[in-house]
């Protein structure tokens, strides 16, 4: 076991009751023991922060995370380290910003960016590449889905866009993509998009957040999902098409 955090204990709580997870596999994703979980997923009172006491180490810098989770609310708690120079312990560094994290509600928000596999797959009439993937992840559930789609042009990836919503169920609030030039740029409040988004997001009612360049705290869910397919998915498996 690595640490046991009031926000480690929501979570497990929050996977077994409402998506059913098991609890080795809710152990190993959150690097606790089976037992932890257990007790987690079994307590009758909600998960509480305790404010660490006057003096913690860590209320030097609380100012400083605070101002970095205002701009990146995804920014994980190693980054942060980095930021702001720490040289202490990342366990309780880690505790803090669990506590200070701003956490999103249902269908609040979902990251969207694009995967592309580092194998050649085959395409027909003897082509191979790697076809860009489409993938989101909701911010509150975390719900991952992805979908291949033949190119990274407008077209492609509305429909991409629309098949990964499909397989949610339900239109977030708000997307976050990157700086993809078939979805738009960066415009402050006012993204420029593509007109194939600017008409997927009217037929959806939602609000398609576009990242400043250079940006990749802001979408931190996508980014680790992207690693989990390149790491935990794609081993082992072979395409015939």
């Amino acid at each position: 076991m690595l640490h046991d955090s009031p926000a480690d204990r929501l979570y497990a709580r929050l996977w077994f009751q409402s998506e059913q997870m098991p609890i080795k596999a809710i152990a190993r994703r959150l690097h606790l023991s089976r037992n932890t979980v257990r007790n987690a997923v079994r307590s009758v009172q909600p998960p509480k922060y305790a404010r660490a006491p006057r003096g913690s180490i860590v209320d030097a810098v609380e100012s400083q995370i605070r101002s970095l989770l205002k701009e990146f609310p995804d920014m994980p708690a190693t980054v942060i380290a980095e930021r702001i120079g720490w040289t202490r312990s990342l366990t309780v560094l880690k505790e803090r910003v669990a506590a200070l994290r701003p956490v999103y509600g249902p269908g609040e928000r979902a990251q969207c960016d694009l995967w592309f596999p580092p194998v050649r797959v085959p395409l027909g009439f003897g082509q191979a590449d790697s076809p860009p993937v489409p993938v989101m992840v909701s911010g509150y559930s975390r719900w991952l889905s992805a979908v291949v789609i033949p190119t990274r042009n407008t077209a492609d990836l509305v429909l991409g866009q629309w098949a990964v919503i499909r397989q949610l169920g339900a239109v977030p609030k708000e997307l976050v993509w990157d700086n993809e030039s078939g979805v738009g740029r960066f415009g402050g409040g006012s993204p420029k998009l593509t007109a194939g988004f600017t008409a997927l997001r009217g037929m959806l009612g939602t609000r398609i957040r576009i990242l400043r360049p250079r940006d990749p705290e802001s979408k931190g869910l996508v980014e680790r999902a992207n690693g989990f397919l390149e790491t935990s998915f794609l081993p082992g498996r072979h395409f015939t098409g």
